[in-house]
């Protein structure tokens, strides 16, 4: 099948050519997001990938189906940037990656956390500079912690198995238990009961109409004081007003986001030379306590291939008819 791949980025192009020696699509790749204006480009193409930051809302789409494209083949498991009513009117189907690699964003939540106890991101500069003291680099053992996994599907469980395996003990909050976790050891709590009693949290929930600012002032309110925040979900879990204000008291003590509520207009690009206009985000930056990654906690080679294998094995499924094709329309 004929397929146009917006927004590719150089760390991914070389696992789709590779796993496309299996299906044979011909794949134009190109670097620029997929707009209202560019969408004109796809005429001739029945397929389209589409990027996480890529927004699929009705005006685009009524624009790809006026060129003549049939499938929406996302590359992530998220499908919230695309407006699903107006792709179901439009005779649109819609593919995503329902699971690449759930180790790669559970152990991205670990990294943070030890990076924010033990200091290590200020450490790093601290050497570079000449500068070895260590007075303000003290942290906590994880040993015996309390740890708060909000959301405990594919994930949050393994995260779930990884801090049971640190000695802490894993309080949980999930609307649907997971019995693998309840055989490790964890406890399912109310939300209330699990935000007041962990030193950590940190979220592997899908972001839903019930879950956007999950984490808001009243929930804040209950938390330990100093307590670490962890999010690797989606950003609109946490309200991140509410966030900041918190950081200001010292609610918040420790802060790891591999998310933003705005970082379509930020990651995966390169804004050194620019000056950032989200004021919010350049708030959370000027706090030494917070440590922020751009959406790399699925960035693994065994993630990156899987991704590339999904994506391929979608559009030929809906080519030939044959295979498994993982919808979300």
């Amino acid at each position: 099948m004929k397929v146009i791949m917006f927004h590719t980025q150089n760390f991914e192009r070389e696992y789709f050519i590779q796993a496309n020696q299996k299906y044979k699509h011909t794949i134009n790749f190109l670097d620029i997001p997929l707009t209202l204006l560019t969408a004109k480009l796809t005429k001739g193409y029945p397929c389209v990938c589409c990027f996480g930051n890529d927004p699929l809302d009705a005006s685009v789409l009524k624009e790809l189906a006026k060129q003549g494209v049939k499938l929406l083949a996302l590359r992530t498991v998220g499908f919230d940037h695309v407006d699903l009513n107006t792709a179901k009117k439009l005779k649109l189907t819609v593919a995503h990656v329902p699971n690449y690699s759930p180790y790669a964003v559970a152990e991205h939540a670990v990294g943070l956390i030890l990076s924010l106890n033990r200091k290590i991101y200020r450490a790093h500069i601290r050497v570079q500079e000449h500068n070895f003291s260590l007075n303000g680099l003290t942290g906590f053992d994880l040993y015996d912690t309390t740890v708060g996994v909000i959301g405990t599907g594919r994930i949050g469980s393994i995260f779930a198995r990884i801090m049971t395996g640190f000695g802490c003990h894993v309080l949980a909050y999930d609307p649907h238990p997971n019995p693998g976790c309840e055989a490790l050891g964890v406890k399912y709590t109310p939300l209330e009961d699990l935000l007041s009693q962990s030193k950590i949290i940190s979220l592997h929930c899908p972001l839903t109409e019930d879950t956007y600012h999950l984490i808001g002032p009243s929930e804040l309110e209950l938390m330990q004081p100093g307590v670490m925040l962890i999010n690797t979900g989606r950003g609109a879990l946490l309200d991140t007003r509410a966030i900041i204000q918190a950081l200001k008291t010292r609610k918040i003590g420790f802060l790891g986001l591999d998310v933003y509520e705005e970082e379509k207009s930020l990651f995966f690009e390169n804004h050194s030379l620019d000056i950032i206009q989200d004021d919010i985000f350049a708030r959370l930056l000027s706090f030494p306590n917070v440590l922020i990654t751009a959406h790399q906690g699925f960035l693994t080679e065994q993630a990156l291939a899987n991704i590339a294998q999904i994506t391929l094995a979608n559009i030929f499924a809906f080519e030939t008819g044959k295979g498994k094709i993982y919808l979300v329309n």
